[in-house]
């Protein structure tokens, strides 16, 4: 992924669902991370997180840094993202929380329309009150229709419902919610490596960092006891993946699959690239760059998801690595289909003005 590209997440779900306390829980837990937040209808922050942490709910806020959040029209919001998204603000994601009555459906449209090049779509997170649910449903049918276009589904507000009611709910939900993962929570928390990957304080990183996730899930650590929402599968090869069975298991990827992030090597497929790849429920995009001359050729990737079969998944992973890759110059057209822009074997980049 273009190292100046910002995932944009849709943080969604009707009145009382318990966004803003989602979000206020997103930025405590952000650690070294900086999040751009656009809320209610619509206004931005761009601050570091812990600075505006409990405040998101006023329709104007002045905050010691002297930037200001501020109530906006829904038309104004490229240019709020352009703001966030610009590389001299060094924000590492950006949350619109959405009004508890906007159609959630075509703020997504909107993203995977934008042009702005300094973004990528990051997910549709619907929130949804499990002491509310069906009462919700009574009042707004279409949540069933928002649940099934989700790519996370957070079922808020479980401790105020009874483990028998919390596991009806979470069926029901899983039902309508299809391919979506799935993600118990109270208070709104849930483990942020399910949206980005929190960077270590004072230190700035990118978007993926497969020593942090093996390190945090090595030294025991269980921050608020959240992990059980999720599970997590860090695959490493030295022998390249197959473009064609590798396509076959992302274009049908699991049920509950929510984040892959990570590098490919397709060895004699594209013996001059490795290919990032970024996935978000139903969204893939793979971005080729040159190898490094002295870089080892690794296939590198972390799968984040709810209800996951992790050993069934490390093993299909497995089988599509590739020992004696055939010239085929075919085999890479699944790939490419997610590569947003393709250019010739021997055509220059264009140069940057």
């Amino acid at each position: 992924m273009n190292k100046q590209q910002i995932p944009v997440v849709v943080l969604a779900g009707f009145l009382g669902s318990g966004k803003t306390t989602l979000l206020n829980h997103l930025l405590h837990r952000s650690g070294g991370s900086r999040i751009g937040a656009i809320v209610n209808d619509f206004g931005s922050i761009e601050i570091d997180a812990m600075s505006v942490a409990g405040r998101l709910g006023d329709s104007t806020v002045s905050l010691g840094n002297g930037c200001l959040c501020c109530a906006v029209d829904a038309s104004e919001l490229d240019e709020y993202l352009e703001r966030l998204a610009r590389p001299a603000a060094g924000i590492d994601v950006i949350v619109i929380e959405a009004s508890g009555l906007a159609e959630p459906q075509e703020l997504v449209k909107m993203l995977l329309a934008s042009e702005n090049p300094h973004i990528v779509y990051g997910g549709l997170v619907e929130v949804v009150d499990a002491a509310e649910f069906d009462a919700t449903r009574e009042r707004h049918p279409e949540v069933d229709r928002h649940l099934g276009i989700a790519d996370l589904v957070v079922v808020n507000k479980t401790d105020r419902v009874p483990a028998e009611e919390r596991e009806r709910v979470l069926d029901v939900v899983r039902g309508l919610a299809g391919r979506a993962a799935v993600a118990a929570a109270s208070y709104g928390r849930v483990d942020v490596e399910l949206f980005f990957d929190r960077a270590p304080v004072g230190e700035r990183i990118g978007q993926l960092s497969f020593d942090d996730l093996r390190d945090h899930e090595a030294d025991g650590e269980h921050h608020d006891h959240m992990h059980s929402a999720y599970e997590s599968l860090a695959f490493t090869s030295e022998v390249p993946m197959g473009p064609r069975p590798l396509m076959a298991l992302l274009d049908s990827r699991p049920e509950g699959l929510y984040r892959i992030k990570g590098y490919v090597d397709f060895g004699a497929a594209d013996p001059r690239n490795r290919y990032e790849v970024h996935a978000v429920g139903r969204f893939l995009r793979f971005y080729p760059e040159p190898w490094g001359p002295d870089e080892p050729r690794l296939t590198q990737l972390v799968l984040i998801g709810s209800h996951i079969d992790v050993p069934a998944l490390e093993k299909e992973l497995a089988a599509c690595r590739e020992y004696a890759p055939q010239a085929d110059e075919r085999a890479m057209w699944g790939v490419l289909r997610y590569v947003q822009e393709v250019q010739e074997p021997d055509e220059e980049p264009a140069e940057e003005v």
